[in-house]
């Protein structure tokens, strides 16, 4: 993006500090009329909210308020939303908390995972933007508080995160598969040690299904017992190895069927 911008012949600014007093006035100095962010984790520090006198414009990949915070796209296909989009907003001192001035809704299919959802969401702020830069600059569009109700707050991930509980119903787990890509991703800890999943899809339970246990599945495949259904390995990667099926997991470790995780830890 730097690159592109000086190519340009656009103005440069790439400070390690935004509180920096001397970033400051930099920026000042550009006299900007107006500022635009998109996928940035950190507040910004109010003495550069107040330089633009038409404000600084967020884009945040989710309906505000729903889903603010930092890991807003995971959220949706977790929660099973049947709907997410991108929100602009003017920004203010807390976190997503500025008045909206457009957004764009988008309909979910059920089957996204992470990185196929933030670059199709990438396109549609685009779009917004381009169509309401305009009208915010010459006053034609109202920026509008936020909704009390329907907050939600999402967080940065922790890598432990990505660990799969089998208490949790299959249908959970698959969401968070599609969810945590790439990171932190999904994972199980089985005797064999640490197994990455990276695609997998619900199946109905069978008779006698302990939630917890790695069971056959099929022919030659491998599941996860949970607390709902079965939670089937499409793809793996174990620790040090390559990605693949469950079927071939199993033959270079027939040991795993029966094998009893708890909370993705050996029970």
């Amino acid at each position: 993006m730097e690159e592109r911008a000086a190519r340009l012949g656009l103005p440069v600014l790439a400070p390690e500090q935004l509180r920096d007093p001397s970033v400051v006035a930099g920026i000042a100095a550009l006299r900007p009329e107006i500022g635009v962010l998109a996928d940035y984790g950190k507040l910004l520090p109010e003495a550069i909210l107040g330089i633009p006198p038409h404000g600084i414009l967020n884009l945040h990949p989710s309906l505000l308020p729903r889903h603010r915070g930092a890991t807003p796209i995971p959220a949706a296909i977790v929660e099973g939303d049947l709907e997410t989009g991108v929100s602009l907003f003017r920004m203010d001192a807390g976190m997503d908390t500025g008045p909206t001035v457009a957004t764009e809704s988008v309909a979910l299919s059920g089957d996204e995972d992470a990185p196929g959802l933030e670059g199709r969401l990438a396109v549609v702020a685009a779009a917004l933007l381009r169509r309401s830069l305009g009208p915010w600059l010459r006053g034609d569009l109202p920026a509008v508080e936020q909704s009390r109700e329907r907050v939600s707050i999402t967080r940065p991930f922790r890598r432990e995160d990505g660990r799969l509980d089998p208490a949790r119903p299959a249908a959970l787990l698959e969401r968070q598969v599609r969810a945590y890509q790439p990171w932190p991703g999904t994972f199980l800890q089985a005797p064999t040690g640490r197994v990455a999943v990276v695609r997998a899809e619900v199946a109905p339970a069978q008779a006698g299904d302990e939630p917890g246990c790695l069971v056959r599945d099929g022919e030659s495949g491998l599941a996860l017992a949970t607390a709902d259904g079965r939670l089937r390995l499409l793809e793996v990667q174990p620790a040090g190895g390559r990605r693949m099926d469950s079927a071939a997991l199993v033959r270079g470790h027939p040991g795993l069927v029966g094998a009893r995780v708890v909370g993705g830890r050996v029970g």
